[in-house]
């Protein structure tokens, strides 16, 4: 295996043991505890539970077992939801939030590269001018403000889709349009300002020189090197969109992972806060990580250590 992959392996596994270290006693300094009450439980049954959570155990060996179990995906059980594994949890209501991120990182990939491409190519045209307003327009506007207008007008007002269900397909409008917004418009400004650079590069005048065609020159030559910085972008993008579905499951009312880890903590479950920042984080670091390999097929000098002009 190639040293570039090696050590961008190795690197994704110490940042995840960082992020884990850290989230596991960010908790432990919190104030307060995972049951507290407005009326404080009988100490007693404090005791009880806190040995049922092995919360009495040193801290040393609270850290250690936490770790085990996260190498094992193994986050314990909720404190607020007797019997309920955090695992269990993540696995039964992961596919929701997963399904929404995968919908609006395609909606972005298909819509927002040709856009960018088609800006490019037409600039300064009225085409061009329109699509980057578009843009421009999406790029400040939050997804939350997108999807309390969806479901104020279109499932409030005009009652044309159902905003709480995702049994039809037209329900899915919404949450994917809310959540796509920024990146659609982030993905067509950026692979069009990256395509205007490539096409004024001196290589690609020396290849309509040489006689290859416009399309040629266009998808083979211009295209995949425009794309490299947009590569870059999607792989946390696709994660960053998963992760940033919290705001936009709890105003479509979904039973997403999103929408249950802002419950937990507002009910400071925190193995449940605990286990779903760890398995968002792998999700991020695995996505960062897969970048990183596509990007240096894109362009082999990366993982051979080349600089440009080499």
């Amino acid at each position: 295996m190639n040293n570039y992959y090696i050590k961008r392996i190795l690197s994704a596994i110490f940042t995840l043991f960082i992020i884990g270290t850290l989230t596991f006693f960010m908790m432990k300094l919190m104030p307060g505890g995972p049951f507290a009450r407005e009326r404080p439980l009988a100490p007693e049954i404090l005791a009880q539970l806190e040995e049922k959570y092995h919360l009495n155990d040193p801290i040393w060996k609270q850290y250690i077992d936490y770790m085990i179990g996260m190498i094992k995906f193994d986050f314990g059980y909720s404190y607020r939801e007797l019997g309920v594994s955090v695992t269990e949890q993540i696995i039964l209501k992961f596919p929701v939030s997963l399904r929404l991120g995968a919908l609006a990182t395609l909606f972005v990939i298909v819509i927002g590269i040709p856009i960018g491409i088609v800006s490019a190519l037409k600039q300064n045209t009225w085409v061009d001018q329109l699509a980057m307003f578009i843009a421009t327009i999406g790029v400040t506007i939050p997804g939350f403000v997108v999807a309390t207008l969806y479901v104020s007008i279109f499932a409030g007002s005009l009652q044309w889709v159902d905003a709480t269900d995702l049994d039809h397909w037209s329900s899915y409008i919404g949450p994917v349009l809310a959540l796509s917004f920024y990146s659609l418009s982030f993905v067509s400004r950026l692979t069009r300002s990256s395509m205007l650079e490539i096409l004024r590069q001196d290589y690609m005048r020396t290849a309509r020189a040489n006689g290859l065609s416009k399309v040629r020159v266009l998808y083979k030559h211009a295209l995949k090197n425009a794309l490299i910085p947009v590569v870059t972008y999607l792989g946390p993008m696709f994660a960053a969109v998963i992760t940033g579905s919290f705001v936009i499951e709890k105003v479509f009312s979904l039973g997403g992972i999103g929408r249950y880890y802002v419950d937990s903590v507002g009910n400071r479950d925190y193995t449940m806060i605990m286990g779903v920042t760890m398995f968002y984080a792998a999700i991020y670091i695995v996505m960062v990580l897969l970048v990183d390999i596509a990007y240096s097929w894109i362009d082999p000098r990366i993982r051979l250590g080349k600089k440009q002009g080499d």
